[in-house]
């Protein structure tokens, strides 16, 4: 039966990858890949033989017509991103967007993300939350941070590590040095770490190291 499988792979430790990620992706007649190299390690790993094609930010608004197409026509496929959940901050939204259009079934399986154990390892509440993602590089970010400031639930950021001293620091200036806030870089693997504290003794702690490899700030929203 064709479908669209939407697979979860780790954040980083292999073990996390499921059963049924492993089965999906040795049976599908396609597996799409954010980056083929990536992913080419990854199905070595687990002892995946199956085509791989590359499907990444700069090609998917050419290839989902095609590739529905296809899908409609009796393949399944399953698309990957380099890690974590596709459509998340990652290529997939237009692709599954597009397969449901045409009423094509679309699954995705659950999985590994990042933001999910940054958010509840942080200590800040959790029963609402708003998941920004990845703040605008340049216009609009100092509009965007100061309509967040506002917001009373907390906020999840995606950051990478050449701007994260660039943006605690503005959260220190819209959001005030004293919001609790944590950092985890790195989750699940060997070199994990998670920071807490308000965001002028997070920013202090940064400021004295090299950053390296990928982060989740988890912000408390703004107090009652």
């Amino acid at each position: 039966m064709s479908k669209l499988y939407i697979v979860p792979t780790p954040i980083g430790n292999l073990d996390d990858m499921t059963f049924r990620a492993i089965e999906v992706l040795k049976t599908v007649d396609l597996i799409l890949a954010e980056d083929t190299r990536t992913s080419g390690n990854l199905l070595k790993h687990f002892g995946i033989e199956n085509r791989m094609m590359s499907y990444h930010l700069h090609n998917e608004h050419r290839l989902i017509e095609s590739l529905s197409q296809r899908i409609a026509n009796g393949e399944t496929m399953a698309l990957i991103s380099d890690a974590g959940t596709p459509a998340i901050s990652d290529p997939g939204f237009l692709l599954t967007r597009k397969c449901i259009e045409d009423s094509i079934e679309v699954e995705c399986l659950p999985g590994a993300t990042a933001f999910v154990p940054a958010l509840v390892n942080s200590g800040l509440p959790n029963d609402k939350f708003f998941f920004e993602g990845f703040l605008p590089h340049k216009k609009g970010r100092q509009s965007r941070l100061k309509e967040l400031a506002e917001y009373k639930q907390t906020i999840v950021f995606y950051e990478s590590p050449h701007r994260l001293l660039k943006t605690l620091k503005q959260l220190i200036e819209f959001f005030g040095a004293e919001r609790k806030v944590s950092v985890s870089r790195e989750l699940t693997k060997i070199h994990e770490e998670k920071i807490r504290g308000n965001l002028q003794e997070v920013y202090g702690h940064f400021e004295q190291k090299t950053i390296k490899g990928e982060i989740v700030i988890v912000c408390a929203g703004k107090p009652s």
